[in-house]
């Protein structure tokens, strides 16, 4: 099992046992499938400690409230997505620029198609637009996601400038995001998925490496 990251915890100062981590991991485990099922009105604190056969104090000894456990949560989110780039980056050390980033598009739209994350991502978004942690979050993480495919495309054709490679940064992250308005299912209609890969792949590589 995955221990959490510490920014998932930087307010539980006193969850520093494994033991502690553990059950902390569990709690979002629960609360994040909850989110995802029932989205954030179907998420309480009751219904999490019963997902994870602990008491209702137990988990609020954890977190205190559905706010600060919803903050972690999306920490968490955040943290997992950043974990599985760094990941391929290091998988992928001294193979050519273009392959990583390519490696890394299929992973954006794997993680935007499986069912929960699909879920879980749409519950952000429309917590952005009223709950002001969720939309620093969100900033926060598309900052991420511009900042690592601006280092994944920086440099792939050197007549294209670096001020003008963010900028299709930004547009990248735009399109990825953006097809998950489009509900693609990789299991049920896995013909339709691999076109849109294929398209999607023809189109990012484009806007990376043609000036």
């Amino acid at each position: 099992m995955t221990l959490l990251p510490d920014t998932a915890l930087r307010n539980k100062a006193s969850i520093t046992t494994e033991k502690g981590r553990g059950r902390a991991h569990d709690i979002l485990l629960a609360a994040r499938g909850l989110l995802a099922q029932e989205g954030y009105a179907g998420l309480s604190m009751r219904r999490v400690a019963q997902a994870v056969g602990m008491s209702l104090s137990n988990v609020q000894h954890y977190y205190g409230s559905k706010e600060q456990l919803l903050e972690a949560l999306l920490l968490y989110t955040m943290d997992d997505f950043q974990a599985k780039m760094d990941r391929i980056a290091v998988a992928m050390a001294g193979r050519p620029q273009v392959e990583r980033f390519l490696t890394t598009v299929d992973m954006f739209l794997d993680e935007i198609t499986d069912p929960v994350t699909h879920a879980i991502f749409f519950e952000i978004w429309a917590l952005a637009s009223r709950h002001p942690f969720a939309s620093s979050l969100m900033g926060k993480m598309m900052g991420r996601e511009r900042k690592a495919i601006y280092g994944l495309i920086r440099g792939l054709n050197p007549a294209i400038g670096d001020e003008d490679y963010m900028a299709r940064a930004v547009l990248m992250v735009a399109q990825v995001e953006g097809l998950m308005l489009f509900r693609l299912d990789r299991q049920a209609r896995p013909a339709q998925f691999e076109a849109v890969r294929a398209s999607v792949r023809k189109v990012l590589l484009t806007l990376a490496t043609v000036p």
